[in-house]
């Protein structure tokens, strides 16, 4: 994921408890530049998704910011590695090694305490793919595992990404059931949609 990612990943996830962020205590946090936040914060600006005033912003549209950020997601440029595991995905989700981040349609099941639709494919974020290639082994069939690269701040969500990554990488997945994830995403976490 780009850094500005990050940065509205982060607003959308403590902006619903705080909408008032400072600049440079989010640059601090994740050891970018002030340029960088300024670069994530001006497009929402643009937006009216936020309002600028001195050193700080406020949140003034939450949808805006989803739905910019999953405007602009490209999911498929941080797979680093994809295989086809001939097994159900509950069972290719159980054999995962420890640390991996369940993202997508494994993530919205366990965010949602249940799946809205059958899913055929496993989405899972990890630091290095080496772990999950020894599970399961490079196939030359169609893949229905799919290992993005996590970046470093993820894991403090937990073993699922957080609800707003979660709607953003189901908004850019083609399957026919990703609708019904992202409807149930949206009816339990964004009722303003």
């Amino acid at each position: 994921m780009k850094k500005i990612e990050l940065i509205w990943r982060e607003i959308l996830e403590t902006g619903v408890k705080n909408p008032v962020f400072e600049q440079k205590k989010l640059a601090q946090k994740f050891h970018f530049s002030t340029s960088t936040v300024f670069a994530a914060v001006s497009p929402l600006r643009h937006i009216g998704a936020v309002t600028v005033t001195g050193r700080n912003f406020r949140i003034t549209n939450l949808e805006k910011i989803l739905l910019y950020w999953a405007t602009h997601r490209q999911l498929n440029k941080d797979i680093i590695y994809q295989t086809h595991v001939d097994a159900p995905v509950l069972e290719i989700e159980g054999l995962m090694p420890p640390h991996t981040i369940y993202g997508a349609y494994c993530a919205a099941r366990r965010l949602l305490a249940d799946a809205p639709a059958d899913y055929e494919m496993v989405y899972v974020y990890a630091s290095d793919a080496l772990a999950i290639q020894k599970r399961f082994p490079p196939s030359k069939q169609s893949p229905n595992l799919f290992v993005l690269a996590a970046d470093p701040y993820v894991a403090a969500f937990g073993p699922v990404t957080p609800p707003s990554q979660t709607f953003v990488d189901l908004w850019n997945l083609p399957h026919w059931y990703a609708k019904d994830f992202l409807d149930a995403v949206k009816e339990k976490f964004y009722g303003f949609l």
